[in-house]
């Protein structure tokens, strides 16, 4: 069917004065409808130390924090300590040669931060953490935006007394103790698995060993490795974070024992629920760096709107499953 043709009027030409009138509205941005929204006023910088920019759990702390803090006139500035903690000291010395509005570190090391963290406050900079705390003695930051990693710690054991069932067994940590998260998931789980091995004479576990892990695959795969050798009748295996739980799972693969050894992890990046899909991984206890972030910048504001805000915001995690990854379309 052809479509009816378009029917064209002219409209009677417009005094000067009534031209003169559309124009300054115009100009004015009125009788148009809204315009596009207004970003807000520059108001400077928020200097952003992350452990490392090659796990993407920092990558999307940093992403989420750049888009909630563009909301209010902030830009982020990202740079990368990859565990070096003289690194991170240098770049918060550069926040604050820059005059950064506020300083959030994800500290490389929980102790040597501190110096650090002394001299920004001494500068009048305002320094926060995200996911990794100060543990430097005598060292305050103005709050700390994290998982709930003892919670999380916790819930990593109850998905490996699932995993293990009533045989119970032996089990390694890979932990990496510089970083104040990693201590809170070994000490969450050791709690657990006491709680659940105390009275019981059949499906204890028993943590055989706690090997640095590093948080990376490399490291991981040398730490399981060894494992595997120094525990032959090992059932278990919980590593603090995706990285080196993909590491151990290698290790595993290439000794044969990948089908014995049950392997829990910690973060729920996207590598780590694709692992738990295909069975390579038993569980994660979830963590939510977008929130995180968000939460900083959220923080952040309060603190400069005048407003008390809490020393400590904790997220908690979720236990993520084969059945939660088959049910999951991202």
């Amino acid at each position: 069917m052809t479509p009816p043709a378009h029917r064209w009027t002219v409209s009677p030409p417009r005094s000067r004065s009534s031209l003169a009138c559309l124009a300054a509205a115009a100009l004015l941005g009125a009788g148009c409808g809204p315009g596009p929204e207004a970003k807000p006023a520059s108001k400077g910088s928020i200097g952003l130390s992350v452990l490392t920019l090659t796990n993407p759990f920092f990558k999307e702390i940093s992403d989420s924090m750049a888009a909630e803090a563009s909301k209010h006139g902030y830009e982020v500035l990202t740079v990368s300590g990859e565990f070096d903690v003289a690194r991170q000291q240098n770049q918060v010395k550069d926040f604050i040669v820059r005059k950064a509005a506020a300083i959030v570190l994800c500290p490389c090391d929980s102790k040597a931060i501190g110096p650090a963290i002394q001299e920004a406050t001494a500068a009048g900079i305002p320094v926060f953490t995200a996911d990794i705390a100060c543990l430097a003695p005598g060292v305050k930051v103005v709050s700390h935006i994290a998982t709930d990693n003892l919670g999380g710690g916790r819930e990593a054991a109850r998905a490996m007394i699932e995993a293990l069932g009533e045989a119970g067994g032996k089990v390694v940590v890979l932990d990496h103790k510089p970083v104040e998260s990693c201590i809170q998931r070994v000490r969450g789980f050791k709690e657990a698995v006491e709680a659940h091995n105390r009275g019981r004479e059949r499906g204890r576990i028993e943590i055989a060993a706690e090997l640095p892990g590093g948080g990376q695959k490399d490291v991981g795969y040398r730490a399981a490795e060894d494992a595997i050798q120094a525990h032959p009748d090992l059932s278990g295996i919980f590593a603090i974070n995706d990285p080196s739980a993909l590491g151990a799972r290698a290790a595993l693969e290439k000794s044969g024992k990948a089908d014995r050894v049950r392997l829990v992890a910690f973060d729920g990046q996207p590598e780590g629920k694709q692992a738990i899909k295909e069975g390579k991984i038993y569980a994660d206890p979830v963590q939510f760096p977008d929130e995180i972030g968000r939460k900083t910048v959220e923080t952040i504001v309060r603190h400069f709107a005048g407003e008390k805000v809490p020393a400590e915001i904790l997220i908690p995690t979720r236990l993520y499953r084969k059945a939660d990854a088959e049910k999951d379309r991202r």
